[in-house]
């Protein structure tokens, strides 16, 4: 359902989405500190994300790695069956690797954890404003990118499709083919024929190299 964006005689109401609750307390508290915000509702997965939207957020804050769910195909969700949302990604992940895929989701904006503290009031504000929000650094490659050529994507995970990324992201967070199938709503089959590519891409054997690349990739960011 849409809804009106906040006034100046109404807080900006603002979901936050985390599996940590030492993140979802800590965010709750820095901003209710300010006046013209306020946490209506935190949950800690997908479906919690989606029966809060009952509070009729402005902004959703939201996790890339939920430790149930993929923050990325939530993002999607939303943006899909809330077009008017601002959702601003919220992760640990390197930014680097992760905000442009955050943004082609439906993402307004990507904000890495190490920065929360200092950055978050504004990146709000920002995406409330219509604008991306991104790291000076982040906006300064894509602004590089958008003024030559485009070359072939740098490293083995960049040449992954969106779809092969997300797939690859669930494999490192422990999730069965079959569980992957269910969450993407695809088929068995449609799954085991993009591991085959991520594998070829990757230059990875079998099944069993896969899923201990993905669950370090994933422990590295």
């Amino acid at each position: 359902m849409p809804r009106q964006r906040a006034s100046s005689q109404r807080a900006t109401q603002i979901l936050i989405v985390d599996d940590h609750p030492i993140i979802r307390d800590g965010m709750t508290l820095l901003l209710n500190l300010q006046e013209d915000l306020h946490v209506c509702r935190a949950a800690g997965n997908a479906e919690e994300a989606l029966a809060a939207m009952e509070c009729g957020p402005d902004v959703a804050i939201v996790d890339i790695s939920l430790q149930t769910d993929s923050g990325l195909e939530l993002v999607k969700t939303l943006r899909h069956r809330y077009p008017d949302l601002a959702i601003l990604v919220l992760s640990m992940h390197d930014e680097s690797l992760f905000a442009e895929r955050a943004l082609r989701c439906g993402a307004n904006g990507y904000l890495m954890k190490l920065e929360a503290t200092d950055h978050v009031v504004g990146a709000i504000r920002d995406v409330l404003a219509g604008n991306i929000y991104m790291s000076a650094a982040m906006h300064e490659k894509l602004a590089r990118a958008l003024a030559v050529p485009r070359k072939q994507p740098e490293g083995p995970i960049a040449s992954l499709s969106e779809r092969e990324f997300e797939v690859l992201h669930l494999i490192g967070l422990g999730f069965s083919t079959r569980e992957i199938a269910e969450k993407l709503s695809r088929s068995v089959k449609t799954i085991e024929a993009h591991q085959a590519n991520i594998k070829e891409k990757l230059n990875i054997r079998n099944g069993k190299e896969l899923t201990r690349f993905a669950i370090q990739w994933i422990e590295s960011q």
